[in-house]
């Protein structure tokens, strides 16, 4: 099995290959896509599928939800999502990058509501299959 949880794993974890510093910007690009819009870029309830996901880097920046996230801000998580963790960006670089060098950029994301609806929808949904599978399996087990 894989440490950690399985939306964040990089591609070259998947692929068993070796890997270094680059996985985490790859974590941290999932948790910036995820601040930004209050959903995962890679999303399925089959794991296999949400692994071939990540290994073909398919993800996108769906409407409405990434209308109003400026192009900096898309250009920064396609460089942390780099499925080539030696063409992936380095935390040095992101730390360089426009858009996290203006300030007035990144203040005027924090306080987004759409963001905070989508996160609690997302972890709504999450915690309701959870009831439904806890459920369906302790009702099986006392049948």
């Amino acid at each position: 099995g894989f440490a950690g949880t399985p939306g964040y794993l990089s591609p070259e974890v998947l692929r068993k290959e070796a890997y270094g510093k680059p996985v985490d910007i790859w974590a941290c690009g999932v948790i910036l896509y995820i601040l930004l819009v209050g959903y995962p870029p890679f999303w399925d309830e089959d794991q296999h599928k949400l692994y071939q996901q990540i290994k073909a880097g398919a993800y996108d920046f769906p409407s409405p939800e990434w209308d109003t996230v400026t192009p900096e801000a898309k250009n920064l998580i396609n460089q942390m999502l780099t499925i080539n963790p030696a063409k992936r960006i380095t935390a040095h670089e992101a730390l360089k990058h426009p858009w996290v060098c203006q300030r007035s950029t990144v203040a005027s994301m924090m306080h987004r509501q759409e963001t905070v609806e989508c996160l609690k929808k997302f972890n709504a949904r999450r915690k309701l299959k959870g009831a439904i599978l806890t459920t369906m399996l302790a009702t099986r087990n006392f049948s």
